[in-house]
């Protein structure tokens, strides 16, 4: 009787599991579908127009390089703009936007003409960018990924420890996806498929580098996340992933300072944390050496990720990160005890810093360090103060306001700050990211009105888990068993 009992449980449990994917691809499709339809609205009710100057530049430069080829495009002089000076062009844009363009129209969209695959490219990659804000939203809400709390942070702190305490709070449904993330998925690809933040962003003819710098931006920080998932050994090979899509974000868009930078200061802050680990040094390590390697070979960036002020935090922790993983070895290599391996720490990181400065004093000299640049400077002066006429100038580059927040994020502005404090209690490697990133957005969009854009993914992370967690909770009620990670 109590087998015939607990296998109807089962068989019960599994029809509910398919009801529940049934449901959760339906949402998929509804706000994909939906992010596509908001967008390509322009479109279709005015024709495939190309809009505004900066687009129709950028469609320019994808006609030259469809019609010329890579090698003639970036050695392109354009008499045309910046009329009478004219413009180098293949060597001070970003070019991933275009090399996309040509490509889809090359091997994807065959039939379609250049400037229709251009029209519609900011609705196509708005559609990825919902998709990817789910996989994150995805990925930090996974049973392994949310083991911990702040308070168990600060407790390692003190005790000098690292803890991992087994997955709690989620459930297996069926074919490996688990409750609450999926909710939390499907709550965050709903919210980015209408925010306002990210649609001014990707509408139909908008064609400009942002409308695909989201997409590469959100990709970058899905990897980095993915690299550091709990419970898998060899998740840091996401690292290498990380670093190729960072490349794409460079290539993309002259925001990639921000991914870099975010990146950086959340490898920077497990470690201060105490949650530096073989697998953070491993991810991290992977990510920037591959990532800067790439980056160096686009024109317009160069030898700047050596050179860039903004820059060299990132690479500090990268230079730090191998001095830590240095002094584990010879910890684990000679034994040492918690003391003895504080006092080698401190021994080899006052050489490394004395080598550093020492190096820093012989090349500063030289003006090998660029300065930071004025749209940089814009976000810790007044905006009409950073010396540069152009930036000065510029409307979007003032500070926001709170009305700002309200016109671009809606209801995210209430909704976001609710899983802010999910996340808080739901910690780990992974899911600690969303802190920097929302922390880290909030304050350069607080700076400058135009890097709103910048919140609309993390707010509708946070926003989806938030929603995510309270519609669990309510599936939860119609569920016999209580919940259990399998």
């Amino acid at each position: 009787m109590v087998a015939n009992t607990k296998k109807t449980s089962e068989s019960s449990n599994y029809l509910f599991g398919l009801v529940w994917l049934g449901a959760a691809i339906y949402g998929v499709y509804f706000a994909l579908g939906w992010a596509y339809k908001i967008r390509i609205l322009a479109l279709e009710g005015y024709g495939y127009v190309i809009h505004e100057f900066d687009p129709y530049f950028n469609f320019r430069a994808t006609e030259y390089l469809y019609n010329n080829g890579a090698e003639r495009f970036f050695k392109w002089f354009d008499y045309m703009s910046w009329y009478p000076l004219g413009r180098p062009v293949g060597s001070t844009i970003y070019p991933g936007m275009q090399f996309t363009a040509v490509f889809l129209k090359n091997h994807i969209f065959p039939s379609m003409s250049l400037n229709d695959v251009c029209c519609s490219m900011p609705a196509w990659f708005g559609m990825l960018s919902t998709f990817l804000v789910g996989c994150i939203a995805y990925e930090c809400s996974l049973p392994q990924n949310c083991n911990s709390s702040i308070w168990r942070f600060l407790v390692d702190i003190v005790k000098g420890t690292r803890t991992d305490p087994k997955p709690t709070g989620g459930r297996h449904m069926v074919f490996g996806l688990y409750s609450p993330s999926v909710e939390c998925a499907l709550g965050a690809m709903g919210f980015m498929a209408i925010v306002p933040a990210h649609l001014m962003r990707s509408v139909g003819g908008g064609y400009d580098n942002e409308s695909v710098a989201v997409s590469a931006m959100s990709l970058t920080f899905y990897l980095w996340v993915r690299s550091l998932r709990g419970g898998e050994k060899y998740s840091y090979l996401f690292g290498i992933l990380t670093g190729i899509a960072y490349f794409y974000m460079v290539a993309a868009w002259g925001g990639y300072v921000f991914v870099l930078n975010m990146v950086g200061v959340h490898a920077a802050a497990l470690t201060i944390f105490g949650r530096f680990s073989f697998k953070v040094y491993a991810a991290y390590s992977l990510f920037y050496s591959i990532g800067t390697f790439l980056a160096m070979q686009i024109p317009v960036v160069g030898m700047t990720p050596l050179k860039s002020l903004e820059q060299m935090g990132p690479c500090l922790v990268f230079l730090g990160f191998q001095v830590l993983q240095l002094c584990e070895f010879l910890r684990k290599k000679r034994r040492l005890n918690r003391v003895d391996a504080w006092k080698l720490r401190i021994k080899v990181g006052m050489i490394s810093a004395v080598v550093g400065i020492v190096m820093i004093y012989l090349i500063l000299p030289k003006g090998y360090f660029g300065p930071i640049s004025s749209r940089v400077r814009g976000l810790f002066v007044k905006h009409t103060k950073t010396g540069n006429p152009l930036v000065d100038s510029v409307a979007e580059h003032q500070a926001a306001s709170p009305r700002a927040y309200f016109q671009y994020l809606h209801n995210l502005c209430l909704v976001a700050p609710v899983g802010f404090a999910f996340v808080f209690w739901n910690l780990s490697d992974s899911s600690s990211f969303l802190l920097t990133w929302g922390a880290c957005a909030y304050f350069f969009s607080h700076k400058m009105v135009r890097l709103v854009l910048l919140t609309a993914p993390i707010g509708s992370v946070l926003g989806g888990i938030a929603a995510g967690r309270v519609l669990s909770w309510c599936i939860r009620t119609l569920w016999d068993d209580p919940a259990v990670v399998e």
